[in-house]
């Protein structure tokens, strides 16, 4: 993504594909992790990185997250 967004005057887009959003579910789900901060954080890695879109299973919730 960094090298597409250096070299291209274009928007980048990116997403997180099924099985990245089930496994962040899941290992809420059995208490592992801290769904809600590994989600938000799996998107800002994809801003951080220069993505200008992001498609993810995740855009209802992160919605929420981010009115609050």
């Amino acid at each position: 993504i960094r090298d597409l967004k250096n070299n291209f005057d274009r928007p980048i887009a990116c997403y997180n594909v099924s099985g990245e959003y089930a496994m962040i579910k899941a290992a809420a789900e059995k208490g592992w992790i801290d769904g809600e901060k590994v989600m938000m954080e799996s998107l800002l890695s994809m801003k951080r990185a220069g993505a200008d879109i992001i498609i993810t299973y995740f855009a209802k919730e992160a919605a929420k997250i981010l009115n609050k």
